[in-house]
């Protein structure tokens, strides 16, 4: 993904989100362009119309930390939006590489410690699992495996919660507000592209869905993006029925890049109790696949 286009879209489309009401500017009736002007946001911002143009066209590098704060504060940018520029602004510098921590190989054929696959088994109230940015699946708890059946089943899949989101059907009865976590999905893949923008198998996964899903191309013209790390959604498991489940996403300190999810049930709600009769559904399956094993 070029950086420079990153960088124009991404400014282009923030301005393009703010009236001159939310502004405090006025509204006039000649207006050509949604959202504000660059020169409004020039102004906004105290910098002169001709260097917010360039920053627009793609040159951050060189844009001082007091600028960047000044165009965040001038574009309204919340804090995922404000990370996602100063991680824009890193890769322009090409100093990523020296200001962050070593990221870990983060690809599907990453191997969990055996302490941390220990934790997960440990974790049995509810369903855990390690993903990557690109929302590779790389360690799982049984919960979770009962829980995300359908993304197991899925040929060609890869383990890969934006590819079943947007490819496979079953997605949609899996999610029954399927739109936010389509759009949950692209704005995580959106965040992981401005923080690792070189990352080869991040781009063939882009370029797999824009080509195949027509969803995730529009929302991935958005540029929008966002931290997920906590929050309640809604699911419906094919054998244990509606579930509403709380998550935390906990970033893995021994390896940046990773993020440990787990879900929760709200104690003595219906959504405990269907979390139980998937745990023992769950130990069905796993009995009666060990008994085909030992045939």
């Amino acid at each position: 993904m070029d950086n420079r286009e990153e960088v124009r879209e991404f400014l282009t489309s923030r301005r393009a989100k703010i009236t001159p009401d939310q502004a405090g500017l006025p509204s006039g009736t000649r207006r050509r362009v949604p959202g504000l002007r660059r020169s409004e946001v020039a102004a906004l911002a105290d910098v002169s119309v001709e260097y917010y143009s360039k920053l627009e066209r793609g040159n951050l590098a060189g844009a001082s930390p007091a600028v960047l704060e000044a165009l965040a504060r001038a574009l309204r940018l919340d804090d995922a939006e404000r990370a996602h520029l100063l991680n824009l602004a890193q890769a322009a510098e090409g100093s990523d590489a020296l200001t962050r921590p070593r990221r870990r190989a983060t690809t599907r054929q990453w191997t969990p410690h055996r302490s941390l696959q220990w934790s997960l088994d440990a974790i049995t109230a509810g369903p855990a699992f390690v993903r990557n940015g690109r929302m590779d699946i790389l360690a799982t708890n049984q919960l979770f495996r009962a829980f995300y059946a359908d993304i197991y089943a899925m040929p060609g899949n890869q383990q890969n919660l934006a590819r079943f989101t947007f490819l496979d059907p079953a997605s949609r009865r899996f999610y029954p507000d399927w739109d936010a976590f389509a759009d949950v999905a692209v704005a995580i893949l959106r965040t992981e592209a401005g923080r690792n923008p070189h990352d080869k198998d991040l781009h063939d996964l882009v370029g797999e869905l824009c080509t195949r899903s027509d969803e995730f191309r529009i929302r991935w013209g958005a540029h929008n993006v966002r931290h997920h790390g906590t929050g309640t959604k809604h699911f419906h498991h094919h054998v244990v029925g509606d579930l509403t489940l709380a998550f935390e996403g906990l970033d893995m300190a021994a390896a940046p890049g990773l993020t440990l999810t787990i879900y929760t049930a709200e104690p003595g709600s219906p959504s405990e109790e269907g979390l139980r009769l998937l745990t023992t559904w769950a130990a069905t399956q796993d009995a009666t696949a060990d008994t085909e094993r030992s045939a």
